[in-house]
């Protein structure tokens, strides 16, 4: 099975898994950005505690789930998006104000809108949950 978009493929078994009542979720294969976008969510409380896994087939991701997601996903294409310009991809992804977060990479690193909002900076629109 080849995948085109592992980040893609993540956050839709998490989803999946939420939607099913499950306590755990594994991810496969590992990367920075998978991690830091995890570390993100967790911060953020919608997902429990990671673990990163090393076998002899490579790294994983154990993810405990605590049921507080309703949806997350990846957007795509990546839109870049301006220091205040956030609001119109809030309403297109977000089910109300001040409800989910938009994950965004800017040139400070990968961080929530509210942040890059506090932060005054821009960036690339990756993920959304809520």
């Amino acid at each position: 099975m080849t995948l085109n978009d592992p980040l893609a493929n993540a956050l839709s078994i998490i989803n999946n898994h939420e939607k099913l009542g499950k306590d755990t979720c594994s991810l496969k294969p590992s990367s920075k950005i998978l991690k830091t976008i995890l570390e993100v969510l967790e911060k953020e409380k919608y997902v429990g505690s990671i673990k990163e896994v090393s076998d002899s087939k490579g790294n994983w991701i154990k993810l405990n789930l605590i049921g507080n997601t309703n949806n997350i996903g990846v957007i795509k294409p990546r839109y870049a998006v301006a220091k205040n310009k956030f609001e119109m991809h809030e309403k297109r992804y977000l089910p109300a104000r001040n409800i989910g977060v938009i994950i965004v990479s800017t040139s400070l690193g990968i961080m929530t809108h509210h942040e890059a909002k506090k932060k005054n900076v821009g960036g690339k629109l990756i993920a959304f949950c809520y």
